[in-house]
């Protein structure tokens, strides 16, 4: 059989012997010797040098002794060990007077930190909401929110108000229209919740106390937890001023009334018509399904007379209703 092709039919390491390598080698170490034919199989015996040609009689091979050959093996890997161990002692030399200074300093905090994946986002969101002492404040844009999304609210919340913390939450109008929405804020009316609503909202936001705040990142699949001071502060800012723009729940939404029948929805529709956004977008950011919305955009086309989506953008310019504050 040809060597070459004998060793590509069984590639291994000399601490894995095939078995006809492991054979032949226990055979020659028995008779302290062994044909080059009878070996023809196993060419790893000569490749590892487990034997050699025998002096007396080139067409013999003899067996190196085993301990030999594990000494042969051993002693490159006990050195390099040896140099591990050396780069490692000199490393942590270096590195110990540092770890000293470290040892007497406050533990850093991490600014940013990516959160990917539900599961990691929600643990995260548990843990700043136990750790939460004073106030909890959320932005929570979309319409209706599903049962399962309520209950975990409920599950996460409760235990805030038990301890006395207070939220502030921020909805978009459409929620007031909510059953699971407003039954949620019946069971949660205890002082300590307090709940308003904007025509239109930013992302979803959460902030504990003045130490995290939670924004998305993208997608539902990623969120981003900011524990930096002045990020934390500049959020709270900004929820501050869309709170004091938005109405308490158990108010009515003081829309102005118009002559023409033009409500504040369909106000808010047409600064987004005019602004180039598709029904979809509009339908997003004002917390309502996209039939909803175009059900309303027909009806201000209808209030202005529009027989064409180009003709309600230049009607709704020149008919100065944007000018109304809802």
């Amino acid at each position: 059989m040809n060597t070459k092709a004998a060793k590509e039919t069984h590639p291994h390491s000399v601490s894995a012997l095939c078995d006809t390598g492991t054979q032949l080698y226990a055979s020659a170490l028995s008779a302290g010797r062994i044909s080059r034919a009878e070996v023809e199989t196993a060419p790893c015996l000569l490749e590892f040098a487990l034997l050699l040609p025998d002096p007396d009689d080139p067409n013999w091979l003899r067996p190196v002794p085993p301990s030999v050959a594990l000494a042969q093996r051993l002693q490159p890997l006990e050195r390099e060990i040896l140099e591990r161990r050396r780069v490692s002692i000199e490393l942590t030399e270096s590195f110990e007077p540092f770890m000293a200074i470290s040892a007497q300093s406050p533990a850093p905090t991490h600014a940013i930190t990516v959160l990917e994946g539900i599961d990691r986002i929600n643990a995260a969101l548990n843990v700043a909401t136990a750790e939460c002492r004073t106030e909890m404040l959320t932005v929570q844009p979309g319409g209706r929110r599903s049962e399962h999304i309520l209950s975990q609210a409920l599950e996460r919340d409760r235990p805030l108000t038990d301890r006395g913390v207070t939220i502030r939450t921020l909805y978009q109008h459409t929620v007031r229209h909510s059953q699971g929405t407003m039954a949620y804020v019946d069971s949660m009316a205890d002082g300590r919740v307090q709940i308003r609503t904007l025509e239109e909202l930013i992302e979803r936001l959460i902030i504990c106390d003045t130490t995290v705040a939670f924004i998305p990142a993208g997608n539902d699949e990623l969120a981003l937890e900011l524990r930096h001071p002045s990020l934390v502060t500049y959020l709270r800012k900004v929820f501050e001023q869309l709170w004091s723009r938005a109405v308490p729940l158990v108010e009515q939404v003081p829309y102005d009334p118009r002559p023409d029948g033009i409500t504040g929805v369909q106000r808010a529709i047409a600064k987004l018509l005019v602004e180039g956004h598709v029904d979809e977008a509009i339908a997003r950011r004002l917390g309502m399904n996209v039939r909803t919305c175009r059900a309303h955009i027909a009806k201000l086309a209808a209030a202005l007379g529009s027989g064409s989506r180009a003709q309600l953008g230049f009607l709704i310019a020149r008919s100065g209703i944007l000018d109304q504050q809802g």
